[in-house]
């Protein structure tokens, strides 16, 4: 280790150490508060979830899945040379799609920074021959595109010695040691200082990993204000499955819709908070990079997948698992292009929307904005059908698609209303709903 970069971590260190007032009293800035409202109001962004792991081509989790030795995984980093990242094709991919925020995975639970880090050499700008900052170019990339960019941060690390003891996870895997907790926590306060020093503004750091150490002290007053202090408009998320802890600005939901928990998991329903949502989805079946994975979700899925998550109020994260080259797999290019197109005609049906009035079912979900209500029908239904405990005075009812009235009656079973199944769509036919 080189004499300036011992200097470096001194002086981070050192500045990180005093005691930090605790984040039980915290009051979001103004500029947090817009944050949130802009968050809440985007609905549709990209997750990423890329590194070294990828060059093995199965999955995020491999280091652990096949209990591969620490000094085995560290050769991986020196066969990763992304020649064909590109991070103006990958945001514009994700502009296209009608997305409004990108998410990438900065360090993944195998402990490897995909940014240029002063306090760790373990990263890909001195341990990969592609030595260059992505995270730098893709910051570059989303201030063009005036897209948003989150920081994926892994609490958990089957690298370093210091995240002792260590947790449910990674017990397999040869040469681990052990280190001491309280120089890991300085280190993740270092490294989310650099990340949010250098990158000019973040508009949030998404955790994870909490879940391998439930009971451990994550330091998350001190944290947290860290995050806060040097960037007060910052959202906070972590994805811990259970009810929002201090200091957090917004929740999020693996896998699931908030509240369902089909997943098992999952948050408990009575564990969703007021602050605004994310749901995390795969486009395929995995979140990192996997040859072998041939679930690539349709178009008709994804489209639905989205408006689901908007009709119970909240956003969805949609993640690809870009190849070791650099390069997006070409059918998951195409399939967000789908919902960009998608999003065009439709889009105003989910943008800046709430959850509607109408409560969400395996058929159909509603979205509102003030006295409008788009009701998405999900599956296609007999021309006569019944949306049943609706009881808001109506002025009129119309397709979406094309401005058609439809006809209705409000009855004590509820909505009654009749659309031709020649009318109906086969991914989601919209009937827009404006009340008195």
């Amino acid at each position: 280790m080189n004499k300036k970069r011992i200097i470096i971590i001194a002086l981070l260190l050192f500045g990180l150490t005093s005691e930090v007032s605790a984040q039980t009293d915290y009051q979001p800035t103004q500029s947090n508060l817009e944050a949130r409202q802009w968050f809440d109001e985007a609905k549709f962004g990209l997750f990423i979830h890329w590194g070294v792991y990828s060059i093995l081509g199965d999955g995020e989790w491999v280091m652990n899945n096949q209990n591969i030795a620490i000094d085995a995984y560290e050769k991986l980093p020196s066969f990763f040379n992304p020649t064909e990242f590109d991070a103006e094709a990958w945001v514009k991919m994700a502009k296209d799609a009608g997305m409004k925020y990108i998410t990438i995975t900065t360090r993944h639970h195998d402990g490897f920074s995909m940014f240029d880090s002063k306090v760790s050499e373990y990263n890909i700008v001195e341990k990969t021959p592609y030595g260059k900052d992505i995270l730098k170019q893709l910051t570059e990339a989303c201030e063009k595109e005036d897209i948003k960019l989150f920081l994926y941060y892994s609490l958990l690390d089957w690298h370093n010695d210091d995240y002792f003891p260590r947790g449910k996870t990674g017990n397999g895997i040869a040469g681990r040691q052990e280190g001491d907790w309280n120089n890991y926590i300085k280190f993740m306060k270092a490294q989310l200082t650099e990340l949010l020093t250098n990158y000019g503004e973040i508009a949030g750091i998404w955790f994870d990993g909490d879940w391998d150490k439930v009971n451990a002290d994550w330091h998350y007053d001190e944290i947290y204000k860290l995050i806060h202090d040097l960037q007060p408009q910052c959202l906070i998320g972590n994805n811990h499955h259970v009810a929002l802890k201090p200091g957090e600005d917004f929740q999020m939901f693996e896998r699931d819709l908030p509240g369902e928990n089909k997943t098992g998991f999952g948050t408990a329903a009575s564990d969703v908070g007021e602050l605004p949502r994310e749901v995390c989805a795969t486009i395929n079946g995995s979140w990192g990079f996997d040859l072998q994975d041939k679930t690539h979700r349709s178009k008709r899925e994804l489209v639905q997948q989205l408006v689901r998550a908007s009709g119970f109020g909240s956003n969805l994260l949609l993640n690809v698992g870009p190849m070791p080259n650099g390069k997006i797999q070409e059918e998951h290019v195409q399939s967000l292009a789908a919902i960009g197109d998608w999003l065009n005609i439709h889009g105003e049906t989910i943008y800046r929307s709430k959850a509607g009035s109408i409560a969400p079912t395996d058929a159909w979900v509603s979205t509102q904005k003030g006295k409008t209500i788009h009701l998405h029908l999900l599956e296609k239904r007999p021309k006569a059908s019944v949306i049943p405990e609706f009881k808001e005075r109506i002025k009129s009812v119309k397709l979406f698609a094309d401005k058609r009235a439809v006809k209705f009656k409000q009855t004590k079973a509820g909505l009654l209303m009749e659309i031709p199944e020649a009318a109906q769509n086969e991914i989601d036919t919209i009937v827009e709903i404006t009340l008195k």
